[in-house]
């Protein structure tokens, strides 16, 4: 594993989670107090986007069937998802955001 350039830290907008293909692999940013976040973008009820849900603290809300993810984690908050999504290592360098993939 080996970490791979995501973004520019002033891209993300705080309070919200946004979708990066990252060597193929769809990985969720969110910034919460100043802090950056990267979890599995996919659902893993349904396989919808996560970063078009709606994050309320560190909880993302999936929009297709509502299962709710702690966003340092991707541990499950609430279902219908049984299962975490994963969760990445993340590191700022220069106002760059690299993910672990």
């Amino acid at each position: 594993m080996q970490f791979e350039t995501v973004t520019k830290k002033i891209d993300l907008a705080e309070g919200e989670v946004a979708a990066y293909d990252v060597c193929e692999t769809w990985v969720g940013l969110a910034e919460v107090d100043g802090e950056v976040y990267a979890i599995g973008d996919l659902c893993s009820h349904a396989g919808c986007s996560l970063g078009k849900g709606e994050l309320e603290g560190t909880t993302v809300t999936c929009s297709c069937h509502g299962s709710q993810f702690d966003v340092t984690t991707g541990e499950v908050v609430r279902g219908p998802a049984t299962e975490p999504v994963p969760s990445y290592r993340v590191k700022i360098e220069r106002g760059v955001v690299y993910v672990e993939i």
